[in-house]
């Protein structure tokens, strides 16, 4: 049995409260969670608070509209000794590991809201491979580091001043983001600390190298997370983090028009690339998948900014899988809008699948919005009007 330890207090000096302050609409302590609750390899999230309003806070999770999501979450307490301002988090969880049952522990620092739970999958896959005890996420950071000696000289860490290497050459070093640490319980117990062993580093994205510590902290991670796409869910929408749409019958009205000269022509709506230039400046990845491979759509596409365009797709829902793969980004937390029976496999399996007024009839029965607008009136503006309401 796996299990993710969230550890939080109330007794914050710098930011009073911290971890039910909210941020980005939500609670501090709530990303943890959702993250936590998300990974495929975590069977029980507990939340360890001494503060009475920290548990009633989390306790209101199950309580939204994303209640079936938190079903793996449950707000324990703990000891005023192991929440006091010297007491380490490994004592906190030695305390937790006397009082339950669990094979695996993966440790997760509320004060890291940019964790998602693609990186604690990818952290339990690196976990489960041959002679790995634990695992520790961490960021590459290709900075110059420089020590002092007992005289006060400075000497270079790690590069050579003489062949002082490009950027892009430069390998830098690995640096623990305190997102989180995976272990056994075996080990944690017989080590008494959080790593051990054959120790393996779970690299994530060089913005989560920031954590809420300090005030100014707060106001840097916020503005991370809006531009990452990092946003509460509203009227049951899950946080979307990457919006994609077919072409033909979304964006444009699915007709097939000709000039006297034998030219394709395609009827786009201009309120769609106003709403993909709304979604970018949120950091939205925004893309069209579509089975043509025509020109038009390309060119369409270039001038709209668009991140992502594959063309000739006869299986969208394994190109949808690779995306989310490369972004690194759930499935939960993809938007897609169809109108035909071939999006039909893609809109079920994201997070909020949507389609035009005059899609296919089995489309609009398993879609999570059905849209007012007809295809190339403006659906694609609609449906992003609705995710940024």
């Amino acid at each position: 049995m796996n299990v993710a330890f969230i550890p939080v207090r109330g007794g914050s000096k710098s930011i009073p409260f911290k971890n039910i302050k909210l941020i980005n609409g939500k609670p501090l302590v709530y990303w943890a969670v959702r993250a936590a609750c998300g990974c495929k390899y975590i069977d029980k999230v507990y939340i360890a608070t001494d503060c009475d309003k920290i548990k009633k806070v989390v306790g209101s999770f199950s309580d939204e509209k994303e209640a079936d999501f938190f079903d793996k979450m449950e707000v324990i307490g703990r000891s005023i000794e192991s929440a006091s301002d010297t007491a380490s988090t490994e004592f906190a969880m030695i305390e937790f590991a006397a009082n339950y049952e669990f094979e695996n522990i993966v440790l997760i620092q509320a004060t890291s809201p940019l964790l998602s739970s693609v990186d604690l999958d990818r952290g339990f896959e690196a976990f489960m491979e041959e002679e790995v005890d634990s695992v520790l996420s961490v960021v590459r950071q290709k900075r110059f580091y420089w020590t002092k000696d007992d005289r006060g000289r400075a000497h270079p860490a790690n590069y050579d001043i003489f062949k002082r290497p490009r950027r892009q050459e430069f390998d830098g070093c690995l640096v623990e983001n305190g997102a989180f640490y995976i272990s056994s319980k075996r080990g944690l117990v017989k080590y008494q600390n959080r790593l051990f062993g054959n120790i393996k580093a779970v690299e994530m994205d060089e913005d989560t190298f920031f954590e809420i510590d300090e005030p100014s902290d707060w106001i840097i991670i916020e503005s991370l997370m809006k531009r990452k796409g990092f946003f509460a869910s509203q009227d049951n929408i899950p946080l979307i983090r990457m919006f994609l749409t077919d072409c033909d019958g979304c964006l444009t009205d699915g007709g097939m028009y000709y000039s006297e000269k034998g030219d394709e022509l395609k009827k786009f709506n201009t309120r769609d690339g106003m709403g993909f230039s709304l979604l970018r400046q949120r950091g939205i990845i925004t893309g069209i998948i579509t089975s043509e491979s025509v020109d038009l759509n390309r060119r369409r596409a270039e001038k709209m900014g668009l991140d992502i365009l594959k063309v000739g797709c006869r299986d969208k829902s394994s190109m949808v899988k690779q995306l989310c793969q490369q972004y690194k980004i759930d499935l939960e937390n993809v938007a897609y809008v169809g109108d035909d029976i071939n999006d039909l496999e893609v809109i079920e399996m994201v997070g909020f699948g949507c389609c035009p007024a005059n899609a296919v009839p089995v489309v609009r029965e398993s879609a999570d919005y059905v849209a007012e607008t007809r295809g190339g009136e403006g659906v694609i503006r609609e449906v992003i009007d609705k995710l940024l309401k």
